[in-house]
């Protein structure tokens, strides 16, 4: 799945964004894939932390990814807004839906798995 990762994670993250909004928008590829792909690479290196920490890196990195984006591609807030969630930064992250990349994190940590 290596050179596959970017690809695999980005047409993922579309589509289960297009089954949970109706939409999505190129960012979120390149988002989805971008993430898939650093997971993929600290697999290994989060492989002997306990499942909690390793739900909470993931959630870190996804997290990370999604504010890089969102301040590239997502000033104007027409692809996502958090600005109404508790405890965002400049409605392109927020609390509730990092800990909601946790779970999405295992899940894409199991299938970066060789």
């Amino acid at each position: 799945m290596k050179g596959a990762g970017f690809l695999y994670g980005g047409t993922l993250y579309v589509g289960l964004e297009v089954l949970f909004r109706g939409r999505s928008h190129g960012s979120m590829f390149l988002a989805g894939g971008s993430a898939f792909a650093l997971l993929t690479i600290l697999r290994r290196k989060l492989e002997g932390l306990p499942l909690v920490l390793r739900a909470l890196a993931g959630s870190g990195i996804i997290t990370a990814v999604e504010l890089v984006t969102g301040l590239i591609w997502n000033r104007d807030h027409r692809v996502w807004d958090y600005r109404r969630l508790p405890l965002n930064y400049r409605g392109q992250i927020c609390l509730p839906f990092s800990l909601l990349w946790a779970p999405l994190s295992l899940a894409a940590l199991r299938l970066t798995a060789d």
